[in-house]
Parts: C-alpha cells; sequence; structure tokens
C-alpha cells in the first residue's frame, strides 16, 4: 500500500475507537490540504530529515512524507503506534516512529541514526501543555535545525513574534527572536481540529539567526528574562535586584528604572552579558 492508497484519518480513528486525550493536549489535523500547506510552507524537505513531536494519527506526516525525505516522527501516545506503523509501510524506509517524551530525546542523536550529519527541520502541531517547554528546549539546546515550523495556540503564537512595547511581548518573544527570525505564516480557526479546542491557532516558522549569542549567553539570558517578566509592572532595578539590580542594569547601558517590556532584545542580551 502506498500513501496515495491510505484511507481518509476518520476512518482510521474510527476503527481503532481513538479519540482525543484531553491530559496530552490532543487535538488532531486531519484536513490534509491543511497539512500539505504546511509543509510547503516548512520550505524544502526532501533533502534533510524533518523531525516532527505529537504525530497522533498521522495527518501531518502523511503531508511530511509526501514532500520526500525522511521523517521522524516522536510520540507519547501508544495508542497511535500502530496508524503510524501503517504510515511507515506506506513509505518505506522514510519513516521512523519513536515512542517518547519529546522533552526527554536527543533530537541530534535521533536524526544522525537515521542520516548522520544530514540537515534537520523541525515541523509540528505541538500538543497544547507542551509547546512552550519544547521551543526553549531547541532554541537554547546542543539542536542546531535548519528551521522550525510549529504550531501553537494563536496566543502563544503572537508572543513569539511580538515587538517591544506591546502587550504581547515578553520571556518566550525575547528568547525567540535572540536566536531566530520569527514570522507567523499560516492562522488556522478552532473548526479546523477534531475535537475543536477553546481557541484559534496559527503557525510559526523560525529560522536560526547564523550568528547566535553563545550557550553561557543563552543560559544567562533565560535568568535575566524570568526575573524581568516575572515582575514585568516593577522597574528593572527591582525586578533585577537580586541578579545585580541597578549595577546591572548601568553596566548594561540600560535605565534601571525602565520596565521590561520596553526593552528591545538587543538591551536584554546586553543584560545577560553584563551579568556575567
Amino acid at each position: 500500500m502506498s500513501l496515495e492508497d491510505l484511507p481518509p484519518l476518520r476512518d482510521v480513528l474510527a476503527e481503532h475507537g481513538i479519540l482525543a486525550n484531553k491530559g496530552f493536549g490532543q487535538h488532531f489535523l486531519l484536513d490534509l490540504n491543511i497539512t500539505r500547506k504546511i509543509a510547503r510552507l516548512a520550505g524544502p524537505l526532501d533533502d534533510c530529515v524533518t523531525i516532527e513531536v505529537g504525530p497522533g494519527p498521522g495527518g501531518l506526516t502523511r503531508a511530511l512524507l509526501e514532500a520526500g525525505g525522511r521523517v521522524i516522527a516522536v510520540e507519547k501516545d501508544p495508542r497511535f503506534l500502530p496508524l503510524l506503523a501503517d504510515l511507515a509501510a506506506a513509505a518505506p524506509g522514510r519513516l521512523t516512529v519513536i515512542q517518547a517524551d519529546a522533552l526527554k530525546v536527543d533530537e541530534r542523536a535521533l536524526a544522525d541514526a537515521v542520516q548522520p550529519g544530514a540537515p534537520v527541520r523541525i515541523v509540528a502541531n505541538l500538543p497544547y501543555n507542551v509547546g512552550t517547554p519544547l521551543l526553549i528546549k531547541w532554541l537554547t539546546g546542543p539542536l542546531r535545525p535548519e528551521s522550525l515550523s510549529l504550531m501553537f495556540q494563536k496566543e502563544v503564537a503572537q508572543r513569539i513574534v511580538a515587538e517591544v512595547d506591546t502587550d504581547a511581548y515578553g520571556r518566550l518573544g525575547v528568547i525567540s527572536q535572540a536566536v531566530a527570525e520569527t514570522e507567523i505564516i499560516m492562522d488556522l480557526p478552532a473548526r479546523a481540529f477534531t475535537p475543536p479546542p477553546k481557541v484559534a491557532s496559527a503557525v510559526v516558522r523560525l529560522t536560526p539567526k547564523t550568528e547566535r549569542p553563545s550557550d553561557t549567553d543563552l543560559q544567562s539570558l533565560e535568568a535575566i528574562t524570568r526575573e524581568a517578566f516575572g515582575q514585568r509592572r516593577k522597574m528593572l532595578k527591582s525586578s533585577l535586584k537580586l541578579l545585580g539590580g541597578e549595577a546591572l542594569c548601568e553596566a548594561a547601558g540600560i535605565n534601571p528604572e525602565a520596565r521590561a517590556e520596553t526593552v528591545d532584545v538587543a538591551g536584554f542580551l546586553r543584560l545577560a552579558r553584563a551579568r556575567l
């Protein structure tokens, strides 16, 4: 059986009696027209290893396989393994299924086991309850993907791309934009999913910058932004008191009486480096 011969996803789910697990933040994307568009927007996939987290019944997985290249699907829920095995059989040698918690896997090692040294792209409809920690892991960890095309709740997507001095601007946006160029490439209404979530979603593409902060700078940036935005209504001299307060701000050339949402990404990087 080829990919073209596979039955509709709704039929596959009904056959196996599978419903979305709210505890895992699951909302299925079954419309192949939508998943194919996401795969197209993710960039050329035929020359790389694509890592997908939370494939569920495999709607996006099908589109990624159709786009070419090799795919690694990391799925925690064992109910989906038989469905993904059928996909693997329909695309011989191109789909590797890993049952694991994505927060704990070593993506570089997984990719090298499939195709050593190959460029990696991450494309995923992320489970709502782990989307943000996964993004932070990929941005600050050892993996160096060519790009990340990730679906989040729309509110989270807006925080990732938010500009300074806006309500959505915060820790997630600073860390994301310190490491990558960010843009929302697709909006999806709740009705596109089964079952429909209570909120709309959006796909964000992050393209890592050629020159990125050092690992030490990123660790410091995480600490600085955690304190600064944890008390975002306070002046930085107060919110960053435990990390150096007014002296730290002055060393970084930042007004100690400024509030976190008014400091741009470059300013936060100066604070991170001044703390070292």
